[in-house]
């Protein structure tokens, strides 16, 4: 991969230096800037060699470098070695972000290129303030000589009783906010968004539910551009009876040179790409804002919640089934993280109305699983013995719920350090869902209840706490989340009733081990009185916490009782699906202490 990445970097420079560009910019995303992409789309690891989810790769005659975020240190650390790509860790001391790297480096005259419909218009616009751009080519498509195609897979609808709202009430609210801002018109690119707003999914995106679309709304119409290959004669029906005009997905950009505005056009500078941005910009009047449908989708409905409930029952269920496995038959039997992963995988399948992995499995064992993001594959899949520790992230997507949960549990013998490390760590997830809190909160309210035991400590994780999680949709949502740190951009969104969270502290050792639990919660009203709405959480996930791994003399008495309250929940919500030894496994592990 080194080499070729070397070979690929040089090939590019050659052809920047015809086209006059002495700064490029590959990022990581498609053209609505989704944080997962196709393969067609995956223009930055084809250069550099990188292969995690996030990073932006700039390319200049002397200099090729890389920035990425905590989640992939480790893993940029070892896929760029011997490429002569520098890693920029993201947000360290010392680092300058791409916009601080741009203004030192390029010169009076140089110009900064990148294709502009990868690229969010945010970022563009911030951009065309500082430098000469050239923005309408992707340069690196000739270097890519059998690059996949971009996908097109089939449409399906998702039922009003399965989402608990129509089509019809879903566009009403969406021109509700438009009358409540005064625009004429709402743009969206965001996939997510688009599949939530009309009821449909598809699988254009590898675990994510998605088809590649744009629409166009106004109070009048609702436009859907879509490949048409993508269409089947019962969504063309549904589109119709729904008063949904379905274009080509090519023809947006004629749609909108032709079209008749009425007022402004209300779009997401982070979300639409910065080629349609300068469309737009051209038509009239413009409102950036947060797509209306991002906060509407974020909280689910009573419908929704019932699905949900019931399908992380079941997810949690396999999970517990699964490590039980990977405790009574390690060391008895060959066991890799490759196979492990694929083991699960099986068993979650086997739930009914199972559709896809919401995400790929992290199957990590020792020192593996200091990468917060590693992938094992056949070829490179360490051995699991019984001892150390071993981490397993995963998630499904069913006809009622997208899943996802972590635990690291011990297969053997542990260090002192690791039993700190995991205590600390379950009694922050922990906490943070037990916190009660006045409504107005938003994640960087409450996410030192999460980091406050680690800290005490002078521990950290180098990634947020907590994410949105999508309904039949991405397994990351937004627009809320549980982050700690003040940026002065950064939009914060207040907590709902009915929204759902992540909740996942973890601890990571470079070459030693790494350690993460996750639950999923769901944001609940608490009592009413004098002082305001308080909110808390409910658990939506129900998996043991290996105490194998769990030293009483690192926990506060009101942490014991915490996981002893949770243990007590997970045996009651998860005996109905065990009996025999498993049940007397489960009643075991969820063994107060």
């Amino acid at each position: 991969m080194e080499n070729l990445a070397k070979e690929r970097i040089t090939a590019l420079r050659t052809l920047l230096k015809k086209e006059g560009i002495d700064f490029y910019i590959v990022p990581t995303a498609d053209y609505h800037n989704s944080e997962y992409v196709g393969d067609y789309f995956k223009v930055r690891s084809f250069l550099s060699g990188f292969t995690g989810s996030a990073g932006t790769l700039i390319v200049s005659e002397n200099e090729a470098g890389l920035w990425t975020d905590g989640r992939y240190f480790v893993q940029a650390q070892a896929q760029l070695e011997g490429s002569g790509i520098v890693l920029y860790k993201m947000e360290e001391e010392g680092v300058p972000t791409i916009l601080e790297y741009l203004e030192k480096n390029v010169k009076e005259g140089q110009t900064v290129g990148f294709d502009g419909s990868v690229v969010d218009a945010a970022f563009g616009r911030k951009l065309e303030k500082q430098f000469l751009l050239s923005y309408d080519k992707d340069v690196a498509d000739a270097i890519w000589r059998d690059r996949p195609p971009i996908p097109a897979t089939k449409v399906w609808v998702v039922s009003d009783r399965i989402c608990g709202m129509s089509v019809s009430q879903k566009l009403a609210l969406v021109r509700e906010k438009l009358d409540a801002e005064g625009a004429g018109h709402l743009i969206l690119s965001k996939l997510d968004d688009i599949m939530w707003l009309y009821n449909i999914r598809a699988n254009d995106v590898e675990h994510n539910p998605v088809a590649l679309s744009y629409t166009f709304i106004s109070k009048e119409s609702a436009v859907l551009f879509i490949q048409k290959e993508a269409l089947t004669e019962e969504t063309r029906q549904y589109f119709s009876d729904n008063h949904i005009l379905v274009k080509e997905y090519s023809e947006l950009t004629q749609y909108l040179e032709h079209c008749e505005i009425k007022g402004t056009i209300w779009y997401s500078g982070e979300d639409i790409n910065y080629l349609l941005y300068k469309l737009i910009e051209k038509r009239g009047a413009l409102t950036d804002q947060e797509n209306p449908t991002t906060l509407l989708k974020a909280v689910k409905t009573p419908a929704e919640l019932e699905q949900i409930r019931n399908y992380y029952l079941q997810d949690s269920a396999v999970l517990t089934k699964f490590l039980f496995w990977m405790k009574n038959n390690v060391g008895r039997e060959p066991m890799d993280e490759f196979l492990a992963a694929k083991k699960l995988d099986a068993m979650r399948a086997e739930i009914e109305g199972f559709l896809d992995l919401s995400f790929e499995t992290i199957s990590a064992y020792q020192k593996n699983a200091a990468m917060a993001h590693y992938s094992a594959s056949e070829e490179t899949a360490s051995k699991i013995a019984s001892e150390g520790l071993y981490l397993v992230d995963s998630g499904g997507q069913y006809t009622g719920a997208t899943t996802d949960v972590t635990r690291t549990i011990a297969l053997g013998s542990i260090t002192d350090e690791m039993k700190l490390h995991f205590t600390k760590v379950a009694c922050a997830m922990l906490r943070l869902a037990e916190t009660k809190f006045l409504y107005g909160c938003t994640g960087r309210n409450l996410d030192i209840m999460a980091r406050e035991p680690l800290w005490q400590c002078g521990l950290d994780y180098k990634h947020g706490t907590g994410h949105g999680i999508g309904y039949i949709l991405n397994v990351h949502e937004g627009p809320h989340s549980l982050r700690w740190k003040y940026k002065p951009n950064r939009k914060e969104t207040v907590f709902e009733e009915g929204m759902i969270i992540s909740d996942e502290p973890g601890m990571y050792v470079a070459d030693s081990h790494g350690i993460r639990t996750e639950n999923i919660l769901e944001v609940v009203k608490e009592q009413k009185n004098g002082y305001g709405q308080f909110m808390g959480f409910r658990h939506l996930t129900y998996v043991p916490i290996d105490l194998d791994a769990i030293d009483t003399k690192y926990m506060e008495a009101s942490d014991i009782e915490k996981l002893n309250a949770y243990h007590k929940a997970v045996y009651e919500k998860l005996s109905p699906y065990f009996e025999g030894a498993q049940l007397e496994q489960l009643k075991q592990a969820t063994r107060a202490i």
